[in-house]
Formats: C-alpha cells, sequence, structure tokens
C-alpha cells in the first residue's frame, strides 16, 4: 500500500508529549474487550499497541510549531478508536 493509502489522522493538543503517551496507554488498554489494544513498543516520542488479530495501533507526538503537541494515529482496522482518543485531548492550534 502506497504512503498516500495509509490510514493517518492527526490533532494538536495544549498536553505535552509525556501526556498524551501516559493517556493513550490509558484508553487502548480500557476500552471494551473487542477494541482494546495493549502496549506492544515505546520509546520517547512514541507508543504502539496489539489488538484484535494482532492489529497495530501508532501513536505518536511531536512538538507542534504553532505550540502544544502535534499528535499523529495509524492503524488500518483501529481507526474508529483512534478518532475517540483524540476527541480525549484538550484542542490546541491547528492540525
Amino acid at each position: 500500500m502506497s504512503t498516500s493509502q495509509t490510514p493517518i489522522q492527526e490533532t494538536t493538543t495544549t498536553l505535552s508529549g509525556d501526556e498524551v503517551l501516559a493517556r493513550a496507554k490509558t484508553f487502548f488498554a480500557t476500552r471494551p474487550s473487542l477494541y482494546s489494544a495493549f502496549l506492544d513498543m515505546e520509546g520517547p516520542e512514541f507508543c504502539s499497541f496489539r489488538g484484535q488479530g494482532t492489529e497495530e495501533i501508532v501513536i505518536a507526538v511531536k512538538p507542534a510549531p504553532e505550540g502544544g503537541t502535534r499528535v499523529t494515529g495509524s492503524s488500518y482496522l483501529f481507526d474508529m478508536q483512534i478518532a475517540r482518543f483524540f476527541t480525549t485531548l484538550p484542542p490546541g492550534g491547528t492540525a
């Protein structure tokens, strides 16, 4: 699949990158069992999760040029859950 077809979502928040990643770990682990996903790998600016059928979710953070944190989420099957996660973040700037 080409990069232009990869399902990527972005938002900007006033939270720090560390706060966003901590919230992601809680959010995806506490979803109803069909949509839960568990931490697979993590680094200073990302965390990845595995869910149903080993589906991967990746959340990445970077400082936003306009202030706050730019948050990127990617998954092939869990796009609705990423969108729901983004609604739990306080907005900040434009994405």
